[in-house]
């Protein structure tokens, strides 16, 4: 179990240790247990990235199958910045993988929002994504996340199309976990109407300086 390793890893990451080399096969093991229970640990990842760094100046070997375990790992993790620390530690060698670089591309699209083109490219790769227990509603949450702070309302086919979701009846299971409520028509309320027309109490700060000089100009 993954719970019972984090001691373990822990120290692996203190001080020079965190670059020792005979540390890889139990870092990778860590990812494969991330991978199938659906957990995460960044800094273990980074630090098998960087140890990889140094093997592949030495002419060694990685393991192209757990690096794009790390990927998806870290782009299930959105909107924080994981993918981009964890692209920073990959050497021209790991780039030019094909597996690789439809992991990139699959970034490139959730960065630009193109939901639809992105569940395109997931059916073609199932296979490659398959590898990370939960990837895909990790993937639908953050979608979730761009559509809370975009819409009000959106058609619920629309919804249902961002989420890459085949059956119809899924999507309520998602509109019941954000408390949006689908509506006559097909329409789905994101915010309520007491939270649109809510009342702001705004305090303003005025220093003595400032009360005087108003006070001076008015004399």
């Amino acid at each position: 179990k993954m719970e019972g390793m984090k001691g373990q890893i822990k120290s692996m990451l203190q001080g020079v240790e965190r670059y020792n080399p005979e540390n890889i096969k139990t870092l990778e093991h860590y990812v494969e247990m991330q991978s199938r229970e659906r957990g995460y640990d960044l800094e273990a990842n980074l630090a098998l990235l960087k140890l990889y760094q140094f093997k592949l100046y030495q002419g060694s070997y990685y393991r192209i199958d757990i690096v794009a375990q790390i990927l998806l790992k870290a782009l299930t993790n959105l909107p924080h910045t994981d993918f981009v620390l964890c692209k920073c530690l990959l050497t021209k060698d790991i780039l030019e993988d094909q597996n690789v670089k439809t992991i990139l591309y699959l970034a490139d699209l959730l960065e630009m929002c193109q939901f639809k083109t992105f569940w395109k490219e997931i059916n073609k790769n199932s296979a490659l994504v398959n590898a990370v227990a939960g990837f895909e509603d990790s993937i639908r949450k953050f979608v979730c996340h761009v559509i809370s702070t975009t819409y009000q309302a959106i058609e619920e086919a629309v919804l249902q199309e961002l989420l890459g979701l085949v059956d119809e009846n899924a999507i309520r299971g998602w509109t019941d976990m954000y408390g949006w409520k689908i509506g006559e028509g097909g329409l789905v309320s994101l915010s309520s109407q007491e939270e649109i027309i809510k009342t702001r109490n705004i305090t303003e700060k005025i220093e003595m300086e400032q009360v005087a000089s108003i006070m001076a100009s008015c004399t």
